[in-house]
């Protein structure tokens, strides 16, 4: 089971966009917690905003006061609505939660049933919620409940490697050659990618970019590749090294055998999903290029823009570290295409929730149980078009040095944490 944390400021966006699904009869509203039921079982997203509005209006200083939490068992779990309830009530108790209003919602329009969480992490005083090392104790809390619940266990590529620490390509310290050596090497034995553009945004993050060179040797068409360093803007900033020179995991054959290999692993893989919603409600509940980057940031998802030279985004990666995987925008959706992005972020048309509030009558008979009840990763946004940072683990990092270690530091930790 995998689960994504979003940490937000929009409250009401959260859950116009789950109560959505339920009044097109794609979702349900499996349990309320803290949370009043109304005299007819009926809601709306207003009446929901209006139960959280007590906690909001406490906030002493928090910014982000929003949790949109997203579980997703394997496509070949069976999970009954009743195991689902009592899977979000066990979790948001020991992510710290439980004394908090939420609202779990079922979601059914895609390939398997998953549940949405939404909650605030500001309490009744006002004051934060401690979400220090949110992410390892979600992590272990999942695998506690795969074995309680008999779900298979969410896998992660294997790592022959498990302390390799990768680190963006300074061209300024020199010795570019081996600094390229030490990604590109090793790389694919920890990320799958099904694309070539896919393995290039990839790349981007540390500061390199990959080219296929064709030509021809004895009469025969060769294909080759050549690796380039950049600079922090994705300027090239080195001469060409050949694939040649760093082994045959860097060479096209074998990186072509990856990508069919990436593509069959990835059909069934269940963070599709889950990473699917994260870009989904970054879209309904951020207002911008940089909003949307930056909450995507924190669950983990690195977004890899393509913009030609008149600006016109024809690209969109989205690279989901927790899983180590790499999806263009359409594989997770044909509405997350890069079409979609460009109109939004270079004509101002953003794709909109429809606004309608018409009250929902509640689709299941599991009662109303007051409880007793945390994620953060990431390397920052990289992109040809972007200048932040690189690897950044929170808005105010500090530094390039800092994030490398904190980044390597993550790596680290994805075995550690696994038990509660």
């Amino acid at each position: 089971m995998i689960a994504k944390i979003g940490k937000g400021s929009n409250m009401y966006g959260a859950i116009l966009y789950n109560q959505q699904k339920v009044d097109k009869e794609n979702g349900a509203v499996l349990l309320l917690n803290k949370i009043a039921d109304t005299m007819d079982g009926r809601y709306s997203a207003s009446y929901f905003n209006q139960c959280f509005e007590p906690y909001l209006s406490a906030n002493i200083k928090t910014e982000k006061t929003v949790r949109h939490i997203s579980l997703n068992p394997d496509p070949t779990d069976k999970v009954s609505d009743e195991q689902f309830a009592e899977i979000a009530r066990v979790y948001m108790e020991r992510m710290g939660y439980g004394n908090q209003p939420y609202i779990v919602f079922k979601h059914t329009d895609i390939d398997r049933s998953h549940i949405h969480i939404v909650s605030t992490c500001v309490g009744i005083d006002g004051k934060k919620i401690p979400d220090d090392y949110d992410h390892p104790r979600s992590m272990a809390i999942c695998r506690n409940l795969e074995q309680k619940y008999n779900l298979k266990q969410a896998t992660e590529v294997e790592q022959k490697q498990n302390d390799k620490i990768f680190k963006p390509v300074n061209y300024q310290t020199g010795d570019i050659k081996s600094q390229i050596a030490s990604v590109v090497r090793h790389l694919p034995k920890y990320y799958r990618f099904s694309t070539m553009g896919g393995y290039n945004a990839l790349l981007s993050l540390f500061n390199i970019t990959a080219e296929e060179v064709k030509g021809e040797r004895d009469g025969q068409t060769v294909n080759g590749l050549v690796y380039v360093a950049l600079d922090e803007n994705g300027n090239k900033v080195s001469n060409p090294f050949k694939a040649s020179l760093f082994g045959k995991d860097a060479g096209v054959a074998k990186l072509q055998k990856h990508f069919e290999q990436s593509k069959e692993k990835m059909k069934s893989n269940s963070v599709r999903s889950a990473l699917r919603n994260a870009v989904e409600l970054a879209i309904h509940t951020t207002g911008n290029e940089m909003e949307f980057k930056k909450q995507l940031v924190e669950q983990g998802i690195n977004t890899v823009v393509r913009r030609n030279n008149e600006e016109r985004i024809y690209g969109m990666t989205f690279i989901d570290h927790e899983s180590r995987t790499v999806w263009n925008g359409s594989q997770l959706d044909r509405n997350l295409s890069a079409n979609v992005f460009n109109d939004w972020w270079n004509n101002g048309n953003k794709p909109e929730l429809e606004t309608q509030d018409n009250p929902v009558l509640k689709t299941n008979t599991i009662d109303n149980q007051p409880t007793k009840g945390f994620f953060e990763f990431i390397p920052q946004e990289h992109s040809q078009s972007s200048d932040l940072g690189l690897f950044s683990l929170l808005p105010d990092a500090q530094g390039e040095g800092y994030e490398e270690e904190q980044f390597a530091n993550s790596m680290k930790k994805k075995k550690k944490g696994r038990r509660l």
